[in-house]
């Protein structure tokens, strides 16, 4: 039984990128982490969006104060 030579200079066909394993399996990585992303986004408002402060605290605009009247000293932290 002889063999076929293979020929170098004939190039082979290409496939389309989407049916290539390699751009799937690069693209996986940033899809999961979006989608990681969004689950926690929706349990984080579904869960602790509305919770009170508690303990004397004030909330004014994105910074919550713990007892606003006496200023916080290197012990208090």
């Amino acid at each position: 039984m002889t063999r076929k030579p293979i020929r170098l200079d004939i190039p082979h066909a290409a496939k389309p990128w989407w049916r290539e394993p390699w751009p799937w399996i690069l693209m996986a990585g940033p899809a999961l982490a979006i989608v990681g992303c969004a689950i926690t986004i929706a349990l984080a408002l579904q869960s602790f969006s509305d919770q009170p402060i508690l303990e004397g605290g004030m909330k004014r605009g994105l910074v919550v104060q713990k007892n606003p009247g006496k200023p916080i000293t290197s012990e208090a932290r």
